[in-house]
C-alpha cells in the first residue's frame, strides 16, 4: 500500500491527463490512446516508476480505457444507424487475431523498440491527420479476400503496439476506400472494441515488474484506468461544445503537430537521448 504523499502526485497527473484526453476526443473526434500512452509514460517515469515493462503498462492501460470509450461510442452511433455492421463483421476476426499477436509481440519486445514503433507510427498518423485530404482514394470498396486477410490483422497488431483503438488507422483506411466519414468513425468505434478487449485480457496475465506503479494488475494500472474513464466522461462534452464554436481545420493541424512532437519525443527516448 503506497503512502498518501507518494500517491497524490500520481492522482493529480492522471486527473490532468484524463481531462485533456477527454477534451481532445470531443474537440477533434480522435481516440485518447495517441495521447494517453506518451502521457502515461511521462507521468509514471517522472514519479520514479522505472520498471522495464513501463511502456507495456502504458499500452495496456490505454487499451483498457478504450474498451469503455469505444463501447459507449459504438452504442451511440448504432442508435443513429451509422455503424456499418457488414464491414465490422467481415473485419472483426482478422483484427482480433492481430490484436492477440500484438500482445505477444509487445510482451516480448524491449521498451526501446516499442517506443521506436510508437514514434514512427505516431509521426505517420500525425502527418495524415494534419495533411490528409478527404478526396484521396485507394479504391471504391473495402479490401476483401487476401487483401483483407493481410490488412485486418495488421491493423489490430499495430494498434496494440501503439496502445490505440480503431480510429487512428481505421478511419483513414475506410475513408481511403470510399466509406463516408461519419460511417467510418462509427464503424471504427467497433474496431476499437475488437482491438481492446482481447488485448487487455492478454495483458492482464502478463506480470509487471517490481517497480510498477501501485495498483497495477498484470500490466493494467487500475488507478489510471478508472480516473481517465471518469474524467473523459466529464470533459468530452466540453470538447464537443468547443468543436461547434471553433474552426476545426487549424485545430486539427495544431493537434497533428502536437502528435508528431510527442512521437518524436518517444523516438528520442528510444534512442537513449
Amino acid at each position: 500500500m503506497p503512502e498518501l504523499t507518494e500517491f497524490l502526485p500520481m492522482l493529480a497527473l492522471i486527473l490532468v491527463i484524463g481531462a485533456f484526453a477527454g477534451v481532445v476526443a470531443g474537440l477533434l473526434g480522435v481516440g485518447g490512446g495517441i495521447i494517453l500512452v506518451p502521457a502515461f509514460y511521462f507521468a509514471f517515469s517522472s514519479l520514479g516508476y522505472s520498471t522495464d515493462g513501463l511502456i507495456q503498462i502504458c499500452l495496456a492501460t490505454s487499451l483498457a480505457t478504450i474498451i469503455v470509450t469505444s463501447v459507449r461510442s459504438l452504442l451511440a452511433h448504432h442508435k443513429k444507424g451509422a455503424v456499418d455492421w457488414d464491414i465490422l463483421r467481415a473485419w472483426a476476426p482478422g483484427i482480433a487475431i492481430g490484436s492477440g499477436l500484438g500482445v505477444i509481440a509487445a510482451s516480448g519486445l524491449r521498451s526501446e523498440i516499442l517506443m521506436g514503433i510508437f514514434g514512427v507510427l505516431g509521426v505517420i498518423v500525425g502527418l495524415y491527420f494534419g495533411f490528409g485530404r478527404a478526396h484521396w482514394r485507394l479504391g471504391e470498396a473495402m479490401p476483401a479476400g487476401i487483401a483483407r486477410a493481410i490488412v485486418s490483422p495488421t491493423l489490430g497488431f499495430l494498434s496494440v503496439l501503439m496502445g490505440i483503438g480503431g480510429g487512428s488507422f481505421g478511419v483513414p483506411l475506410m475513408s481511403l476506400y470510399g466509406v463516408a466519414i461519419h460511417r467510418a468513425v462509427a464503424t471504427a468505434a467497433g474496431f476499437g472494441v475488437i482491438i481492446a478487449v482481447p488485448s487487455v485480457l492478454g495483458f492482464l496475465f502478463i506480470q509487471a515488474g517490481p517497480q510498477a506503479p501501485p495498483y497495477t494488475i498484470g500490466q493494467v494500472n487500475l488507478v489510471a484506468f478508472a480516473i481517465v474513464v471518469a474524467m473523459t466522461m466529464i470533459t468530452t462534452p466540453w470538447g464537443v461544445k468547443l468543436a461547434h464554436a471553433m474552426d476545426p481545420k487549424p485545430l486539427k493541424r495544431a493537434f497533428a503537430v502536437f502528435i508528431m512532437v510527442m512521437a518524436l519525443n518517444m523516438l528520442r527516448k528510444a534512442f537513449g537521448y
